[in-house]
C-alpha cells in the first residue's frame, strides 16, 4: 500500500476546499445582489409626517366640543360638571317658545316685563310697556342682546306664567336627555337660584335647537333692525356673540354671564360639510371665551380638512 506524501495530502485537501467553495457559490447564485445594488444608496427623498397639533388650551372651568355630523367628541373638559350657565338658559327658552307659539303671534309688553330686567340688573332689549311685537321679533330680542325683558314676556304668555313656563323647560330637558340640567327661570339670572346645567348638555341642546330653521336664522344674525311702527318703537339689536361675521361658518348661538357662572358661550359653525358644536363655561374673561372658541373651531376644522394652517385669533 502506498502511503500518500504530505504534498499529495495538501493537494487533495486544497482541491476539496475549492470544490466546496464552488458549490456554495453556485448555490448562492440565485440570491446574488448586483454589484451596483450593493453600493450604499445615496440620500433619497424624505417624507415629512407632521403630528396633528394638540387642541388649543382652554382656561375656562368647563368646555366641550364635538362634531355633530359624525358624533365625534373633539374636546371635553369637566363636561359633565353641573354649574350655572347664565343666559345660555335662553336657548331653552327659545326652544320651548318655538313649540308653543307661532312666529307671527303678537305679544304685548307689560310693566312687569320691563321691571324684571331693570330691578335684576339684567341685560334688556329696551322694551317698553304697551309695545306689541311678534314672537319672531321678541326671539331676536332674546337671542341677540340677551333681553331678560323679552324672555320674561314670552314666558309670561306661553307658560302661562313663569312657573308654568319653567315646568315646560324642565320637561323639554328631560325629553332631550339633558340629565345634568335643571332650570329655575327662563333667563338664567341668579334668582331664585338652583339652576344648573353642564357643558355637554348645553352642546346637545344647541345641536337640537339649531335644527329649527327660524332659530338658526335668528342666532346667526349679527344685527336685527325694526323700524318704528304703530305698535312699537324702533329697535336695533346687535348680537353679543362676537364670532358672528368674523369666524368662518359661525352660526351662533348664545352668550351668558353672571358672577356665579362666569363668562359662558354656546357656539357652532359649519366647516367642510360638518357642524361643530361647542360650549365654554366659567371663563374669567369675556373676550377670552371668543378667542378660545375661534381657536377650537379652527383646530377642529383643520382635523376635518386635513390641513394644519396656523390658528388665527379674532
Amino acid at each position: 500500500m502506498t502511503v500518500p506524501s504530505a504534498s499529495m495530502l495538501h493537494m487533495r485537501t486544497g482541491g476539496i476546499r475549492l470544490i466546496i467553495c464552488a458549490a456554495l457559490t453556485a448555490l448562492a447564485g440565485g440570491f446574488a445582489t448586483p454589484a451596483h445594488a450593493q453600493r450604499p444608496a445615496g440620500p433619497g427623498p424624505r417624507v415629512a409626517h407632521r403630528a396633528a397639533p394638540a387642541a388649543p388650551a382652554v382656561v375656562a372651568r368647563a368646555a366641550y366640543l364635538y362634531d355633530a355630523t359624525t358624533g365625534t367628541i373633539q374636546l371635553s373638559k369637566e363636561a359633565t360638571r353641573r354649574m350655572p350657565v347664565a343666559s345660555l338658559t335662553k336657548v331653552m327658552t327659545a326652544y320651548v317658545v318655538l313649540r308653543e307659539a307661532g312666529l307671527n303671534d303678537i305679544v304685548t309688553i307689560n310693566a312687569a316685563d320691563v321691571r324684571h330686567a331693570a330691578t335684576n340688573g339684567a341685560t334688556g332689549a329696551s322694551l317698553r310697556a304697551g309695545e306689541r311685537l311678534t314672537v319672531r321679533d321678541l326671539l331676536y330680542g332674546v337671542m341677540l342682546p340677551s333681553g331678560a325683558d323679552a324672555s320674561h314676556a314670552l314666558a309670561r304668555v306661553y307658560g302661562p306664567g313663569q312657573a308654568g313656563f319653567v315646568a315646560k323647560m324642565n320637561a323639554a330637558g328631560r325629553s332631550l336627555g339633558l340629565t345634568g340640567t335643571r332650570y329655575t327661570n327662563p333667563d338664567g339670572l341668579p334668582k331664585p337660584g338652583g339652576g344648573h346645567s353642564t357643558a355637554r348638555d348645553q352642546a346637545r341642546l344647541a345641536e337640537i335647537a339649531l335644527r329649527d330653521p327660524a332659530l338658526l336664522t335668528i342666532a346667526s344674525t349679527r344685527r336685527h333692525t325694526m323700524p318704528v311702527s304703530k305698535t312699537h318703537r324702533a329697535h336695533t339689536w346687535t348680537n353679543t356673540n362676537k364670532l358672528i361675521g368674523k369666524t368662518p361658518g359661525a352660526l351662533g348661538l348664545k352668550t351668558g354671564y353672571t358672577r356665579a357662572a362666569g363668562y359662558c358661550l354656546s357656539f357652532a359653525a359649519d366647516r367642510d360639510g360638518h357642524r361643530l358644536i361647542g360650549v365654554i363655561l366659567g371663563d374669567a374673561k369675556s373676550d377670552r371665551r371668543f378667542r378660545t372658541a375661534n381657536r377650537l373651531l379652527n383646530w377642529a376644522g383643520d382635523q376635518i380638512s386635513g390641513t394644519q394652517d396656523p390658528v388665527d385669533d379674532l
